[in-house]
């Protein structure tokens, strides 16, 4: 039914000056055709009992049912939604009579002059006066609040009909009496508002009363507006009743206007779930994603962590290789991830700033900062392992070579010992002559020098074992059982050495004869073999270098041993010539040797072997070390390659993260054109994305070459990666912070113009250039805006614009700010306004209302969170839309 409670309480003075004129038009047609009358009568009592059934009765005789005023102070204070004067209960003349002046004083105090109509002529039954009162009262309180398009009541609600049946064929409405009488535009007006009651297309124009019939019945059955009017009344008048017809056609006007206000109420609850909807989605990927990111973490630092250590260089360098993959492959990926979530965030709580929601604050954890915290200790993590594996890759190259550098000089020992202590051991002496004996006893001092000679290579392989087990060699165990058993044995020749001598000296009083030459030439041969031994060792000895200065050292030590190879030639020859000389004075006597020399195991035919030896691998080593200078300069020629790469590289991060700075502060044009210049300039920035690659490339020469220093630049790979991450963050910022004021100037309708102004004024007190102020600065800038503000106040905004308490104002924040306080948004009480439309005005709403008025998944998603309502005029399965419009605009989680 049609509510009239909103009709207005006092009428202007045009309005009193229309009634007037409509009352002496009454008066002029107080003889009223009797087919107009009976029109009449019909259409205002149905009228009539349609608000009178609010109140539960009805009258059934228009002239006799108001005369006592009851009725009719009852109709009034149903359509008005007021309270009436107490009415008299009494059945005499004149309390009738002082009823119907009460009605007829509320009439007046509406605006309405009553001309000729009085309370007497209403308590006698005088019909036609009681027409024109009710006729009046339908004009009031039915018509003339009717507003189309600056006209008003009566041209008002003929515009209204002109406007809705103007698109249907056969139907021109210019009047309310012939226009009406095929029954069409009745048809035409619900087709139009509800097109599903209605099959217009079947109606013909010749059947007037059927389309009319049709008309009746379908608005009493689907849009409770009762039938006031008689087809066969209206098409056997020639001109049928205008007021019976407008009073019909306003209940048409009030239902449908009802529907639109639905329509309006349920579009505006639409728009708001429809952004609640978006921005719940919003928050869910923000959770899942920082959730995925933070587990990969997790998941990273233990492996980052740990420090397992490996048997040898080649098992570290296995792990150098899943490093290097886990770099270039898997982190990148992550990196796009970490800054797609900034991204979603800083969108996400533009959204709800300009939708007038609560900031979102993610799961505990979960933060932005929590995120980054965590992406900080995974850097340093990688810092960590990195270094750990170049470390380890050293340690190892050292092991192995201490470990090679160990069996060779212990397998040279073991050679020279063999045999030894069974020398030593062995009674020969007692069965020599005396030449022999004292030959006997040369041949072990010669030995004595020998073992004195060889102490240093024993020292050096129990230094090199200590070595090994201080840097945690894998098979210490079994260096340390081999260094062992050369020391046992060094002891034991020491003692056998020491006993044979004295065995020797014992004997030595009555052996005399001995062969100077032989003696010369034992002393002089021993350290000359050892000498050419030692040489050798030096010659065939591993050498690990790591610059070119190293590599130049061994080459200047091995030319001076070169040099001495002269001398030492010399001293090969002199003793060769002992031999010589040996051979000559025994042709010379006839003295037919024993054979060997007796002081020396040493023949000349050995030195001259030796020496031959020690000679071939003299350009073996030259080789050597020139091969090994060969891979240096390659090594620094590929240090100043990648110098040179990284330092232009190196100069253009920094250049361009100092240009994009600027750029973020003096940017000029549109928003639009800023965005469109930043995604280029992005652009322009990624296509230098293959000077990094091939930068990566000469970093991996570098480490497979196991090249640890670069003194021609300051620059590292780990520093270069840092500074490009950075930037191309930075520019995705820049470009984020461009898109939400995009986002804020369309949503608040903020002017090209006032953005300039917003950001002229923010880079006037941003000292720093740095986009972002201080809380001092920033109080300044308010202040220069024109806001007289004191402490409290200030604090206030502080906690808008700056929720996190960083001490730091953002431009996007201070446009938001400024948006806010110039421009307005939906309220918590609109929305709850418009709900109590849709529940035609109670405290409470159901699902079936719901469903109806809201498309599906929005009408699903309110029924899921609005509580029960529990308010005294509760009934089953009725909703408290109240708490669910106030919780949209709180910080309630629903």
């Amino acid at each position: 039914m049609v509510d009239y409670h909103a009709a207005n309480n006092q009428a202007s003075s045009g309005g009193v000056q229309t009634y007037m004129e409509q009352e002496n038009d009454w008066d002029r047609d107080l003889l009223l055709d009797p087919a107009w009358e009976k029109q009449q009568r019909k259409t205002f009592t149905a009228w009539c009992n349609s608000h009178l059934r609010k109140a539960g009765t009805q009258i059934e005789n228009i002239e006799e049912d108001f005369r006592d005023g009851l009725k009719l102070m009852l109709l009034l204070e149903v359509i008005s939604g007021e309270r009436l004067p107490k009415p008299e209960r009494g059945k005499m003349r004149v309390h009738k009579i002082n009823n119907v002046n009460k009605a007829l004083d509320f009439i007046a105090s509406k605006g309405v002059k009553l001309v000729s109509i009085g309370a007497e002529e209403i308590v006698d039954g005088n019909a036609k006066m009681t027409l024109g009162m009710i006729w009046t009262i339908i004009l009031r309180f039915a018509i003339q609040d009717i507003s189309v398009e600056e006209t008003s009541a009566k041209e008002g609600l003929l515009l209204w009909c002109q406007r809705k049946t103007a698109p249907y064929k056969n139907v021109n409405v210019q009047n309310f009496h012939i226009s009406w009488k095929d029954g069409l535009a009745f048809n035409a007006l619900i087709h139009r508002h509800r097109p599903d009651l209605i099959d217009y297309d079947s109606l013909r124009k010749d059947d007037p009363v059927t389309n009319l019939n049709n008309a009746f019945e379908v608005a009493e059955k689907h849009l409770d507006i009762p039938k006031m009017l008689d087809a066969e009344d209206i098409v056997n008048t020639a001109r049928p009743d205008e007021k019976a017809i407008m009073t019909y056609v306003s209940s048409f006007y009030h239902a449908f206007s009802g529907a639109q206000k639905a329509e309006t109420a349920a579009n505006r609850i639409c728009k708001v779930l429809a952004v609640n909807q978006e921005n719940e989605q919003m928050m869910e990927d923000y959770e899942k994603l920082a959730s995925d990111l933070l587990e990969w973490i997790r998941r990273t630092i233990p492996w980052l962590e740990n420090r397992t250590q490996e048997k040898t260089v080649n098992d570290m360098q296995a792990k150098q290789e899943d490093f290097r993959d886990y770099r270039c492959v898997h982190k990148p990926p992550k990196v796009q991830e970490k800054c797609q979530l900034e991204i979603s965030f800083n969108t996400l709580q533009t959204k709800l700033r300009l939708s007038n929601r609560p900031a979102f604050m993610p799961s505990e954890g979960r933060m932005v900062s929590d995120i980054n915290g965590a992406w900080h200790t995974l850097e340093g993590a990688e810092k960590g392992y990195e270094e750990w594996i170049l470390s380890e890759i050293r340690r190892l190259e050292r092991l192995e070579h201490l470990a090679e550098k160990f069996h060779q000089k212990a397998a040279i020992h073991e050679s020279w010992t063999d045999g030894k202590e069974a020398m030593l051991t062995q009674k020969d002496y007692e069965t020599s002559t005396l030449s022999e004996v004292k030959a006997l006893l040369r041949k072990h001092e010669a030995f004595e020098s020998d073992l004195a000679a060889h102490q240093d290579r024993v020292e050096q392989i129990a230094a090199i074992a200590q070595e090994l087990n201080e840097l945690d060699y894998y098979d210490s165990a079994s260096v340390n059982a081999r260094c062992q058993k050369i020391c046992d044995q060094w002891d034991v020749l020491g003692a056998l050495t020491q006993s044979r001598k004295e065995s020797l000296e014992r004997t030595e009083k009555q052996l005399e004869s001995i062969d100077e030459l032989y003696l010369e030439y034992a002393k002089r041969a021993a350290p000359f073999n050892n000498w050419m031994e030692g040489a050798m060792e030096d010659l065939q000895d591993m050498f690990i270098v790591h610059n070119i200065e190293e590599i130049q050292g061994l080459i200047t030590a091995h030319e001076q041993f070169k040099s001495t190879l002269s001398e030492a030639n010399k001293e090969r020859e002199a003793i060769q010539s002992i031999q010589a000389e040996v051979q000559k004075i025994a042709q010379s006597n006839g003295i037919k040797l024993s054979g060997a020399n007796p002081y020396t195991t040493i023949t000349p035919e050995s030195i001259d072997n030796k020496w031959e030896k020690a000679m071939a691998m003299v350009p073996l080593r030259d080789n050597a070390l020139q091969d090994e200078l060969n891979k240096q300069n390659s090594n620094d020629t590929l240090r100043a390659t990648f110098a040179t790469q990284a330092n232009t590289v190196g100069a253009y991060i920094q250049a361009k993260m100092e240009e994009i700075g600027r750029i973020s502060i003096e940017m000029n044009g549109t928003l639009e054109d800023q965005l469109t210049s930043l995604k280029d300039y992005q652009t322009n920035i990624m296509s230098y994305m293959p000077e990094i690659n091939k930068l990566e490339g000469c970093h991996q020469l570098i480490q497979e070459a196991l090249i640890f220093d670069n003194q021609y630049t300051s620059y590292t790979m780990e520093h270069l990666r840092v500074g490009w991450e950075q930037l191309l963050t930075t520019i995705a910022r820049t470009i984020n912070e461009v898109e939400n004021q995009i986002l804020t100037r369309d949503a608040k309708g903020i002017s090209q113009e006032q953005l300039y102004e917003y950001r002229a004024s923010f880079n006037h007190f941003d000292k720093k250039r740095s986009g972002q102020m201080v809380s001092d600065d920033f109080r300044a800038l308010l202040i220069a805006t024109g806001n007289s503000l004191g402490d409290s106040e200030f604090n206030r905004i502080m906690g808008i614009v700056d929720p996190n308490g960083s001490g730091a104002v953002t431009f996007q924040a201070f446009i938001d700010f400024m948006s806010r306080e110039t421009t307005d948004t939906d309220t918590a009480d609109q929305v709850i306004a418009s709900f109590k439309i849709l529940a035609a005005d109670k405290n409470y709403i159901t699902a079936d209302e719901l469903r109806r008025e809201l498309p599906p998944d929005q009408a699903e998603y309110c029924i899921a969170r609005m509580a029960p309502y529990s308010g005294p005029d509760a009934v089953p399965g009725a909703l408290d839309y109240m708490s669910f419009s106030t919780a949209l605009y709180g910080e309630s989680d629903l």
